[in-house]
Order: structure tokens, then sequence, then C-alpha cells
């Protein structure tokens, strides 16, 4: 080999350690949380939790189940249902958030979303989307939308049409099952359907910057009866509070997190 050739070998040695010690630092810089309980409430084990918001001091809780969707106002500290909204049957609610002085409801398969007045309930219209519906939140000038693959869509909160959307990964690839969504402190936070993590994910380019482990959350004495997936994430944002529940789960946990990877 030529002293030209050598030097060009060495180079190509030289970039693919570069570029595998990028590869490397990058999956390593993605931070991992545990949590600890720092409150614990009562929840109704009788709501399929589908989306959770929290404003004005009480939970807003949309549910789910052909035949028992619901969207709620909840009393924090009692869990106690204030108001209540009962889906047509044929309709499998999904996941909720707060816009402006509007609660916005998806449905599953059904390719209709709901627009209700915040304080009344009433029903101000209905949109369509052409995908499933999961999980909804906003950024504060745009609906950020789930429907269980890898993609997160953006929509316009007056129009309700899709204005941008991102696919969401980390150093394996794709992340899918997005499921229920909250927006903190700049961030999407997502839990992962059938799974005890949160994704907490860049919305300006869908990176996974993040991943909480809540694996253990709901003890083994509240698993007598029936219950589902970890899903419901809300935030307090004037007091910075962090709550989280499941499908049919008895409590509700206000939690604190702490990275692990330091």
């Amino acid at each position: 080999m030529s002293w030209l050739g050598r030097m060009s070998f060495l180079g190509l040695l030289v970039l693919f350690a570069a570029g595998f010690f990028f590869s490397c630092s990058n999956s390593d810089a993605t931070q991992v949380y545990t949590y600890s309980v720092v409150n614990t409430y009562p929840h109704d084990s009788n709501a399929f939790t589908q989306g959770l918001v929290f404003e004005d001091g009480f939970l807003f809780e949309g549910t789910g189940l052909y035949g028992s969707s619901t969207l709620r106002r909840v009393e924090l500290e009692t869990g106690n249902i204030m108001q209540i909204h009962e889906l047509p049957d044929q309709y499998f609610g999904e996941g909720i958030t707060i816009y402006s002085s509007e609660i916005i409801q998806l449905t599953w398969k059904s390719h209709i979303g709901f627009v209700y007045e915040k304080d009344s309930f009433e029903l101000l219209q209905e949109f369509d989307y052409p995908t499933e519906g999961w999980g909804i939140t906003h950024d504060g000038e745009r609906l950020i939308m789930s429907d269980g693959t890898s993609a997160l869509y953006f929509l316009d909160p007056e129009t309700l049409e899709e204005i941008g959307r991102i696919d969401v990964y980390d150093s394996d690839g794709p992340v899918t099952r997005l499921n229920e969504l909250e927006y903190v402190q700049g961030e999407i936070y997502a839990n992962v359907w059938q799974t005890d993590q949160i994704a907490m994910i860049a919305p300006q380019t869908g990176e996974v910057v993040g991943w909480i482990d809540m694996e253990g959350l709901l003890g083994p004495e509240d698993r007598t009866n029936h219950v589902d997936v970890l899903n419901g994430i809300a935030y307090d944002v004037e007091n910075e509070r962090l709550f989280v529940t499941g499908k049919l789960w008895p409590k509700l946990f206000e939690i604190e997190l702490a990275a692990v990877n330091d």
C-alpha cells in the first residue's frame, strides 16, 4: 500500500472511531429517571383512564371503553367526581387536553374528536382526523396528538387541521405505541402503551431525551382486583407538580423525578 493509501486508510479509521464515539456518547446522553412518591390520592378504580389534565385545582379526566367513556372533573384530594359527561355508546373515549376555555377529547377508532366548553362541558363542535386517536396535549400554540405509532401530529387549535408532524425515536430507532401525552417544561411526556416507561420527547426533533422508569409504582396490595396499564400524566404548572395513574387503578400519585445516570 502506498503512503497516500496508508494515510487514507488511517483517515477512515479515525473517522470511523469518531463516529462510533459520537454514537455511543449520544446514546449515553439519554437521561434515565426514577421516581419518589410525594403524595397518594384516591382514584376511581372503574375509570379506564385515557387522558388526564390538571387545571384550576381539579383533575380533568377522559375515560374509555365502549359504553363507559366519559369526560370528568375530579377533586384531587378525594377522587370524587364533581362533574361528568357520558359519551354515546358507539365512542371509545381517548386523550383529552384543555386549550384556552375548551376541552378537546379524542376517540379511538371513530376518527372523531369533540370540543367542549370547559366549565359546562357543553359540546361545541366535532372534528375529524384520519388516524386513530390516542393521546393529546398542547404546547401553548399547537395541539399535539398521538395515534399509537411513532408519529406525533401538530394541529392548529383553531381549525383542528394538521400543520406538521414529527417521528419519535431513540438510539434504538422509532419509538412506537405512544399513548397519553402531557407537555411539561418544554418537553412532551408520553406513556408508552403496555410498559412502565414514560418517554420525554424533544418537540423540535422527536428525539427521546429521557426515560422515566415507573416500575413498581402500583404495589401488589393494589393489584388484587383487575387493573390495567400505567396511563395518565398531568402537570400542575403553577406548583410544578407531576401526577400519574393508570387504567382502573385505585390510586393516583404525585411524584418527583430523580436522575439515575448523572
